[in-house]
């Protein structure tokens, strides 16, 4: 019985054994994966930031050529139209030999767009002069009743918009003014709800000085909202118009308008633009990862004011 015990004792011992071994190894070989994985992802993440810095340098140069050029800017220029999803192999050259590189960029899509930041009401022109502009508040309250949103909210953001602007402008640290959001999405820092930031995004926008509306890109409900008794009707008039002949000069605009069109100021209107956004998003598998830049042109110098880096998951629609 005594030898039958020990053998019992020895087998039970030898089981805790290999079950300690078998988790030391599981263990051992989750922390190994763990750090291949780890190291890929940042690899990933390196190689996209420099495929999306190409891609940003790549947009500032055809909107400096476009600036060579002169003239009005409009949707039917090169500038205007998006780059569709395409596999990154498309735009690299790339040694054939190399399968590795070669198979990585035909899972990788690059995609992306310029967008004209004055197509949209700038949060910068509610204030003139250190004091709220009448003309501008009258905008904001368009849109706002074209999009649904509480008239008090508007009250609320015009008031700390004030206060940001003063407080940018002011010497005196002391002032408790709320900083000045250099994207609509900080206008969090206003009071603005996140509601209300996803349902303006297509239509406003935060720049850091007041700017004129480009009346050759602005959309249907832009132009409702800041064109004086401009109508919906009119407004989808006005895009089918400018689709075949863009307007070379807000005289050309109020001339479209007709003649008991209102007066379009043109301090606050204009078919030029200095400030764009631009998007470059980068696809590998399920991972999505963007750069969004804004960048000011003055002639032929574009320069970038700043740019910040987005990861969505597309199978979200973020």
């Amino acid at each position: 019985m005594r030898r039958h015990a020990q053998t019992g004792a020895a087998i039970l011992l030898a089981m805790l054994v290999v079950a300690l071994v078998a988790t030391l190894a599981t263990a051992a070989y989750w922390t190994q994966w763990r750090s291949i994985e780890v190291e890929r992802a940042e690899s990933t993440r390196s190689q996209a930031h420099w495929v999306l810095q190409g891609a940003l340098g790549w947009a500032q140069l055809i909107l400096e050529e476009d600036g060579r050029k002169g003239g009005s800017d409009h949707l039917a220029e090169p500038w205007a139209v998006p780059l569709a999803s395409a596999r990154l192999s498309r735009f690299l050259a790339m040694d054939q030999s190399d399968a590795l590189a070669a198979d990585a960029a035909d899972a990788a899509f690059l995609s992306g767009e310029i967008i004209d930041a004055q197509s949209r009401l700038n949060m910068a022109n509610l204030v003139r002069n250190g004091a709220l502009d009448p003309a501008a508040q009258t905008q904001w309250r368009r849109l706002y009743q074209l999009l649904g949103l509480p008239p008090a909210e508007l009250d609320m953001l015009q008031s700390q918009v004030l206060r940001a602007v003063l407080g940018r402008n002011s010497r005196n640290s002391a002032d408790a003014a709320p900083l000045w959001p250099r994207t609509l999405d900080q206008a969090a820092w206003l009071g603005l709800p996140a509601h209300s930031i996803a349902v303006l995004r297509p239509f406003a926008t935060v720049l850091p000085e007041r700017t004129p509306l480009n009346l050759n890109t602005a959309g249907a409900e832009v132009l409702v909202a800041a064109v004086d008794g401009l109508d919906a009707a009119q407004a989808q008039a006005l895009l089918l118009a400018r689709q075949r002949k863009p307007w070379n000069s807000v005289a050309d605009f109020s001339a479209a308008l007709g003649a008991r069109a209102p007066a379009v100021p043109p301090d606050d209107f204009s078919t030029a633009t200095r400030y764009f956004e631009l998007h470059a998003r980068l696809q590998i598998e399920a991972a999505q990862v963007e750069e969004i830049a804004l960048v000011r042109r003055d002639g032929t110098q574009v320069r970038t004011l700043w740019h910040q880096r987005a990861s969505a998951n597309p199978a979200s629609g973020s």
